[in-house]
């Protein structure tokens, strides 16, 4: 009796020693088997006709279920005028787990026990009366209170063992969910077998789909590692998709939230493909507070593409702030992806004219490379470009002379121009 608390099996045990003072144990049980039929009849009607979601529910299997649980409360009840023992209410346990695993809600069943306990107490009460007690108020009494009593301890069995057994399939459905999310971002080999029936359970292997990942953080980096923190940046990027007919799978990764996205790019080989993924992604990613900053990648066609999503999302989410807190791959410009890309490798093997020129345009305030900078703004044309500066052309000739002193370079000539720019933003990035 661990499994009920012990104030309904101490009510419950109180009740049943009621029924045996009046003589209603054992002498009511073959009344009580007499019309067990009528009874669970009588139950399931009541069930049906009080409680909706019995109906409304598509699972072939809920009406079964209910007049298999009909029947088992009624041989329990003819057991306990019988014998009058407690046993652990194993039956209500069972049916308890079966209705979480098959989502069926809680309320529905709660609602089924109260319409029942109507049904039960009369079949008791007429039972009881059929076995013409001496003290036939004092019979009908005990029976009520066995009733409350029973129906009591059967509802604090079935919401104890329903809410255990929800939270064991959500945390196993939270591992599957982070296995598969792990197997997409780490890409799998076609010869495991085991990843590639995870992804096709999970409707990840159809060739008709497409793919796409976000990653974002909050503004303050930080935030990142108190967990709750994450998690609600990870379910805030789901529920910006959830009035789309975009899917999310989401989780936290290298202390960023990550979320795969994927939808139909198809309806068939001989269909126009669908608007892009990446577009409406991007455009949903707006609704997530102000407080994240989110990459988003590009869309691609299959599950092999989504460690080089995930890239492509980071790289996005390095271009992300607070005055452009959402940054799609594809929009970031080709000049902008070279400098991320080469920044490292020129700031650690730099040419060898990069350190005077940086020293030099510090000592000139920066008009060096803002030099640079309004040449190419202006296409070479140094006319143009020294009233960009409000400078006289002059200025800029000396200017160009001392850039050419320091690095070798001439800063007239496109490719030389081009290399000096591209230096400056790699070192500075």
């Amino acid at each position: 009796m661990a499994t009920l608390s012990e104030r309904p099996v101490s009510s419950l045990r109180q009740a049943l020693a009621a029924l045996a003072r009046t003589g209603l144990l054992p002498a009511a049980g073959a009344p009580l088997e007499a019309t067990m039929a009528g009874a669970g009849a009588a139950l399931q009607q009541a069930v049906l006709a009080e409680t909706p979601a019995f109906s409304a529910s598509g699972n072939p299997q809920i009406l079964p279920d209910l007049k298999r649980h009909a029947r088992e409360h009624l041989d329990e009840i003819l057991r306990l005028f019988g014998d009058g023992a407690l046993e652990d209410f194993a039956f209500v346990r069972a049916h308890a787990r079966l209705r979480a695993e098959q989502r069926f809600p809680l309320e529905a069943s709660l609602h089924a026990y109260r319409c029942g306990h109507r049904v039960l107490s009369r079949w008791m009460r007429d039972a009881a009366i059929a076995t013409r007690p001496a003290d036939v108020e004092k019979a009908i009494a005990a029976v009520a209170d066995f009733a409350i009593e029973y129906t009591d301890a059967i509802s604090t069995m079935m919401t104890s063992e329903y809410v255990a057994h929800t939270r064991l399939i959500a945390e196993a459905e939270q591992d599957l969910r982070s296995e598969t999310l792990g197997v997409l971002m780490s890409g799998y080999d076609e010869s495991d077998v085991r990843a590639a029936q995870l992804l096709r359970r999970a409707g990840y292997l159809d060739q008709r789909q497409s793919y796409c990942v976000a990653v974002a953080q909050s503004v303050n980096a930080a935030e990142m590692e108190n967990p709750p923190r994450a998690q609600r940046i990870v379910a805030a990027l789901s529920e910006a998709v959830s009035r789309t007919q975009i899917r999310a799978l989401g989780g936290v990764r290298d202390n960023l939230a990550v979320a795969v996205f994927s939808d139909r790019r198809r309806l068939s080989g001989w269909t126009a493909a669908d608007a892009d993924l990446a577009a409406r992604a991007q455009a949903a990613m707006i609704e997530v507070g102000p407080a994240v900053v989110i990459g988003v990648s590009a869309a691609h066609p299959s599950t092999s593409f989504v460690p080089r999503a995930l890239n492509e999302a980071k790289v996005a989410l390095d271009f992300a702030g607070p005055t452009r807190r959402v940054v799609g791959f594809r929009d970031l410009p080709v000049r902008g992806l070279l400098v991320h890309r080469a920044a490292d490798y020129v700031q650690s093997a730099p040419p060898a004219w990069i350190a005077p020129l940086i020293e030099g345009d510090a000592k000139s305030q920066g008009a060096l490379v803002k030099t640079l900078r309004a040449l190419a703004d202006a296409d070479l044309n140094l006319q143009m470009a020294a009233r960009a500066l409000g400078k006289h052309p002059n200025t800029l000739y000396a200017r160009i002379a001392r850039i050419r002193e320091l690095t070798g370079l001439a800063p007239q000539r496109f490719a030389d121009l081009s290399e000096l720019l591209l230096a400056v933003d790699c070192w500075r990035l």
